[in-house]
């Protein structure tokens, strides 16, 4: 079964995850998706992250992050840019979600980074996804 947008498969597992109180959900691995997972992990939306040998692709383990009393760190995770349509913005078109609260996923020419890190290195890219 192959599929056509592997950042979409990743984005709805874990919303699923996180809606189903889930510890960890278990995703097929590219360096995409383990770049997402790193630029998660370091703002706080994801505990943790870990890439499982299976002999063929890989599984990308990402471990869900809970607030002290059970409460969701994701609430949100929309995908931006679609194979279909892609969305490009430069660095002063790039969007923050809820006033800074939230972060923007951006594939740049310097990697996959958050939209804080593209305002600081003053370059802009595809966006991937938006997260609060």
């Amino acid at each position: 079964m192959s599929l056509s947008d592997p950042i979409a498969d990743m984005l709805t597992r874990i919303r699923n995850g996180v809606r189903a109180n889930a510890k960890t959900v278990k995703i097929r691995s590219s360096r995409m998706c383990i770049r997402v997972a790193e630029v998660l992990k370091n703002e706080g939306y994801i505990g943790n992250y870990d890439v499982v040998d299976d002999g063929r692709q890989g599984i990308l383990r990402i471990t869900l992050k809970y607030g002290p009393n059970g409460e969701h760190v994701i609430q949100n995770l929309k995908r931006e840019s679609k194979p279909g349509c892609r969305t490009y913005r430069g660095v002063k078109d790039v969007p923050q979600v809820l006033n800074g609260l939230g972060v923007v996923i951006v594939s740049t020419s310097r990697g996959v980074l958050s939209d804080r890190q593209c305002r600081e290195l003053h370059i802009g890219g595809e966006l991937i996804c938006s997260v609060y």
